[in-house]
């Protein structure tokens, strides 16, 4: 009997990826591709899509399968996952990009945003959509597209240019492009726009006027998973069953399917998603309210999240920038050879703070420097900066949900570091919890999309396949806990009202 496989493909920040998963969800192949990063000018950052396009098409999926010797037709379904939010307009005929995509991290919008949030408030946004303005979602760039591009929002309302997340601009081009290609989105990633109602998944009236988007650019809104339709490029007559951001895809490949359960993902920034169910709960604390998945025809499951913006790349930066390390899996030896931070505390607001502050105006501190602190004592503030901020997020998923979090399930390149997830369990006083799959986003999205195609048949044969590789009990003196915390959370009020709007 031949073996078949759900491919994931997993467009994320750094590069892309290509996963092929069995049936009992083991990774048996890997091709990955990284893209370049632009940062033409301070608080912008962005993507080359077609850079992007390229890259896949050529290495990521052939060598994911060359790699195993595995051949097209034995592929049962694509997912894919995306870093979301993260904004590609393109002409409908040609398929070349209008611009560079305007990724997640850009901040150029925080002008208009700040004067969204004065004239209007966030209430009128939370009702509809379930988010506040900040610069981290898609409208507000859309907008600044409109205002800075001749022509585009009048080629947008004759429908000439399309819009759309990461996963919409690989769908539309591995469906045909500009020979008939699907144009369509999932819930999750279009819950991250602010122009979906977050009741209804549909578009909003109210909120594509306010912003001025016409709706002949936006793509229609699917299920996660569901079969969207064939693939004509890559791997003709392949189905396409899944599609959800990278940190949605995260819950779902984590098995966190029932109300309680939480996942925090550790890559460039941190993400930490708790599942309420079929329950829209909106917060009061600074988080998301975001939809976590949507199998089929089956109730919206939704979420709250908690968005870190610096926690790995803040190790890159102490290896790149500052030269301390060679290797980022140094900085935990060179942390071990001290025994606490020696007072200094470093808060990483490169370009401002995400939840639960969203304060764009705070810019990177660190404090408590004195002739006493070696470049061990800052590496262990570079760790301990990430499991603050996830102490941050977490007191406020406890303020906002009926059930405080049991227990953190995480995933991702940093969970490597013990003395960090050691460090999570002391001041979350949680049990942290590792999958022996790390690639839980990749994995996330094969799910969905073996789900949508038969490959396996309920979300309980995907908890089967659920083990736990490693697990952390807190540790840590109570009295110890709350006064670092404290110490933290001071270093915090120093790095507000840095930057001028």
């Amino acid at each position: 009997m031949v073996e078949r496989y759900v491919m994931s493909i997993d467009q994320g920040t750094m590069s892309t990826r290509c996963i092929l998963f069995d049936h009992q969800g083991r990774l048996v192949s890997v091709g990955q591709r990284e893209h370049e990063q632009y940062f033409s000018k301070p608080g912008w950052a962005e993507h080359d899509p077609a850079e992007i396009w390229s890259h896949l098409r050529r290495v990521v999926v052939p060598r994911a399968l060359e790699g195993a010797g595995i051949r097209p037709e034995q592929i049962v379904a694509i997912g894919i996952a995306n870093q979301r939010e993260t904004t590609v307009v393109w002409d409908r005929r040609t398929g070349v990009p209008v611009c560079h995509a305007i990724t997640w991290q850009d901040t150029r919008t925080s002008g208009y945003v700040e004067e969204l949030r004065r004239t209007t408030g966030d209430d009128f946004f939370l009702e509809r959509c379930g988010l506040s303005p900040t610069t981290y979602f898609s409208a507000p760039r859309l907008r600044w597209l409109f205002d800075h591009v001749d022509g585009l929002r009048e080629r947008a309302g004759r429908g000439d240019v399309l819009f759309g997340t990461m996963e919409s601009w690989l769908i539309w081009n591995l469906t045909g492009g500009p020979d008939g290609g699907l144009h369509l989105t999932d819930a999750t990633n279009a819950s991250r726009t602010m122009l979906m109602n977050i009741r209804s998944l549909t578009w909003d009236d109210e909120l594509l006027a306010y912003f001025d988007v016409p709706r002949a650019m936006l793509p229609e809104i699917r299920p996660s998973a569901e079969c969207y339709g064939m693939a004509r490029a890559l791997l003709p007559q392949v189905p396409i069953c899944a599609a959800l951001g990278d940190q949605q895809a995260a819950l779902f490949g984590q098995t966190c399917f029932a109300s309680g359960e939480a996942k925090c993902t550790y890559g460039t920034g941190s993400f930490l998603l708790l599942n309420t169910g079929t329950e829209l709960v909106r917060s009061r604390h600074g988080l998301l309210t975001t939809v976590g998945y949507k199998v089929g025809d089956e109730p919206t499951v939704y979420a709250l999240e908690g968005p870190i913006a610096v926690t790995g790349s803040l190790v890159q930066w102490f290896r790149d920038r500052l030269g301390m390390i060679h290797s980022a899996p140094e900085i935990e030896t060179l942390a071990r050879g001290v025994e606490d931070n020696g007072g200094c505390y470093i808060v990483p607001a490169f370009s401002g703070l995400f939840a639960p502050h969203w304060r764009s105006d705070a810019r990177g501190v660190i404090v408590g420097l004195t002739s006493y602190i070696t470049k061990g004592h800052l590496a262990r503030a570079v760790l301990e900066a990430t499991g603050w901020q996830t102490r941050e997020v977490v007191d406020a998923m406890n303020a906002d949900s009926p059930q405080p979090l049991r227990q953190l399930k995480v995933d991702g390149g940093m969970t490597s570091n013990n003395l960090l997830m050691q460090f999570l369990a002391d001041v979350l006083d949680l049990p942290v919890v590792r999958p022996m799959v790390s690639e839980t986003v990749s994995l996330g999205a094969a799910y969905a999309a073996g789900l949508a195609s038969g490959y396996w048949p309920d979300l309980e044969g995907l908890r089967r396949n659920w083990h736990r590789a490693a697990q952390w009990m807190p540790t840590m003196d109570p009295a110890r806990r709350e006064a670092e915390y404290e110490n933290w959370q001071r270093a915090v009020e120093r790095s507000l009202g840095w930057a001028r709007t």
